[in-house]
């Protein structure tokens, strides 16, 4: 897979794309992450990607010329599966979106920045749009890390036990049940006797009827 990501502060991705499995990934040859600086596509002198909306709304607005001329450069280079914006007014990013996307081939994510994009980026270049959550960043740079890793641990090899990321939550819908580790016992706060028997089948039912009771307790729409 490869992600081009595509913004006007690239230092901001730098530390988070370069630790722990977004690293190591790259490192195996699993996933090629390139970030773009949106102004090394602009044609004025001051490198500048933004400008004043029409209608006299306040705020800046990101031009649409520095992206498309970066969209159609990497379109020159390679097919891309999807091409993202991230936009509070998207899709609400999920556990099977993220699935769907780990079986892409080559993904253009587009951080938003300022008051927004010439909409016409949106219309013609932008082939889905996400969020992260009902509120308003600074910029889509760190919505974009975070799609990058939900979407990239779920490449084989990614992490060393793929079957832990098909037991995390929301996998099924479910949160996850607890999770214990040694000492069984401290201070007087102990690990449920279940999970010291032995028997795994029974130990898979109380999984099962923990992850049912937090989601319905915690997160009872995902049960709908």
């Amino acid at each position: 897979m490869r992600i081009d990501i595509l913004t006007v502060l690239p230092e901001m991705l730098q530390s988070p794309l370069n630790c722990s499995i977004l690293k190591r990934a790259q490192d195996k040859g699993l996933v090629e992450i390139v970030v773009h600086n949106l102004r090394e596509y602009t044609t004025n002198k001051h490198r500048k990607v933004d400008d004043y909306p029409f209608g006299g709304e306040a705020g800046m607005v990101m031009q649409i010329e520095p992206v498309d001329r970066a969209v159609s450069h990497l379109k020159s280079q390679r097919d891309y599966d999807e091409v993202i914006y991230t936009s509070p007014d998207g899709e609400q990013l999920s556990q099977p979106m993220a699935n769907a996307m780990s079986l892409l081939d080559n993904i253009i994510i587009l951080c938003g920045h300022y008051k927004g994009v010439d909409y016409r980026i949106r219309e013609h270049l932008v082939t889905r749009e996400i969020t992260i959550g009902d509120y308003v960043l600074t910029g889509g740079e760190m919505p974009a890390v975070i799609i990058a890793d939900a979407v990239v641990r779920l490449i084989p090899g990614a992490i060393g036990d793929e079957q832990s990321a098909l037991s995390d939550s929301f996998q099924d819908n479910l949160l996850a049940p607890p999770v214990y580790t040694r000492p069984a016992d401290y201070n007087g706060w102990k690990v449920p006797d279940i999970l010291l028997s032995g028997h795994q089948a029974k130990i898979d039912q109380w999984k099962h009827e923990q992850a049912v009771e937090r989601t319905r307790r915690l997160r009872p729409n995902l049960l709908k």
